[in-house]
């Protein structure tokens, strides 16, 4: 069982790591920065951690620019339709 000072040691770290974090401009809350040091201390390679981050990122903006674009498509389509019928 972990003692108060091995809990505060840890949140103390914690708080300087995110605050590099914030510093590095990383984009990472606390409970992700959290589970990456989790996985770091279980042995996963950082750097290939560090390239999943990234490609996980531009997957994500890959699929809200296609929401975005269907969206903008589907009402660009209700308006032409609409229109059609108005005539």
């Amino acid at each position: 069982m972990a003692s108060a000072a091995n809990l505060s040691a840890v949140r103390d770290t914690m708080d300087v790591l995110l605050e590099i974090s914030k510093l590095l401009n990383t984009g990472l809350d606390m409970e992700t920065l959290s589970i990456c040091v989790r996985l770091c201390e279980q042995g996963i390679n950082p750097e290939a951690l560090s390239s999943v981050i990234k490609e996980l990122r531009k997957a994500t903006e890959a699929l809200k620019s296609l929401v975005l674009l269907s969206h903008s498509g589907c009402s660009s389509s209700l308006r032409r339709s609409k229109h059609s019928m108005a005539q």
